[in-house]
């Protein structure tokens, strides 16, 4: 099939986005000022914490979008502090580094009245093992290892509105459950690739009345068939329907190809933030991609493009 031409029908107000991008322009709102050293009283022994979580949660935020280490971190929040001679300080890495694993990070998005179409899929962040070259060279090792970073994505808007991380050698199917419980908007349509074709997740989405379009997988056998007098299974009527169209046609009709977007997240997300994670506890991995998803979301409602296809 040869590839389509697209052209961008908003150009000006997207390279107006593109140009905010850049802004370094930073502040701290009276509320974050008073609420910094907020002191939190957990009921254990001990001194209680000096620093609000929404101070570990800057820091967090400033080192994921400079890309910095924790110690760089602190310097730059320090300098901030003293630049805008604000009545706070900077944590210190070690501290930031503690709480980390321990921060609760909701998902920063506009609340939506209702999702016309969900595309869900996952992608591997590495978090130590061989880099391209030496795999190209000599093949993979033991060692390589990964977390998946499991996404629910707005076809119209691009945003994000659910994520769950998981270790690697968890199935992509096994996850729909939870990422749909942090949808509370209406569903219209969700899309998403085979590793999603299961009866349990056609029994969620029913429940949730959305258009499902996930298609079969190659060797799928209909479970129900037409003699039986219980309602159809809406798997066996998509498997029907495959059948009946043939895959190519079936998935163009029902717009199938637009679960694409959620590749096209990940992909900006990489380039962004790189594809390596640089936490050691899984709790501290989950937090620093859970931020990042936040700072995409920001970056998403600056402007995105509206392409169209050229004839």
């Amino acid at each position: 099939m040869a590839k389509h031409q697209y052209k961008i029908r908003n150009w000006s107000e997207y390279n107006k986005s593109l140009v905010k991008r850049g802004s370094l322009t930073l502040w701290f709102d009276e509320d974050s000022i008073e609420r910094w050293h907020h002191l939190r009283l957990t009921g254990k022994r001990g001194k209680p914490q000096q620093y609000s979580d929404i101070a570990i949660v800057c820091m967090l935020t400033l080192k994921a979008v400079f890309k910095l280490p924790l110690r760089g971190t602190q310097g730059l929040v320090a300098s901030l502090i003293a630049l805008l001679g604000l009545p706070i300080q900077a944590a210190n890495y070690t501290t930031v580094c503690r709480r980390q694993k321990k921060l609760l990070v909701p998902l920063q998005n506009k609340k939506l009245q209702s999702i016309l179409h969900a595309v869900f899929d996952s992608t591997g962040l590495k978090i130590f093992g061989e880099g391209e070259w030496k795999v190209r060279q000599h093949g993979y090792s033991k060692r390589r290892t990964w977390r998946k970073l499991h996404l629910g994505v707005d076809e119209a808007t691009g945003e994000i509105v659910a994520r769950v991380m998981t270790t690697n050698d968890v199935g992509d199917g096994e996850i729909l459950s939870d990422l749909l419980e942090q949808i509370e908007a209406p569903l219209s349509q969700v899309s998403a690739d085979g590793a999603y074709d299961s009866f349990e997740n056609y029994d969620l989405l029913e429940k949730r009345g959305a258009k499902i379009t996930i298609p079969p997988r190659e060797n799928a056998k209909i479970r129900q068939h037409g003699n039986n007098k219980s309602p159809p299974l809406a798997r066996d009527e998509v498997v029907r329907a495959v059948r009946k169209l043939g895959r190519v046609q079936w998935k163009k009709q029902n717009g199938y190809h637009r679960r694409s977007l959620a590749e096209t997240t990940m992909f900006r997300f990489k380039q962004i933030f790189g594809d390596t994670l640089h936490a050691i506890l899984f709790e501290s991995q989950a937090v620093e991609a859970f931020i990042k998803c936040n700072v995409l979301n920001k970056i998403t409602s600056l402007g995105m493009p509206q392409s169209y296809v050229v004839a």
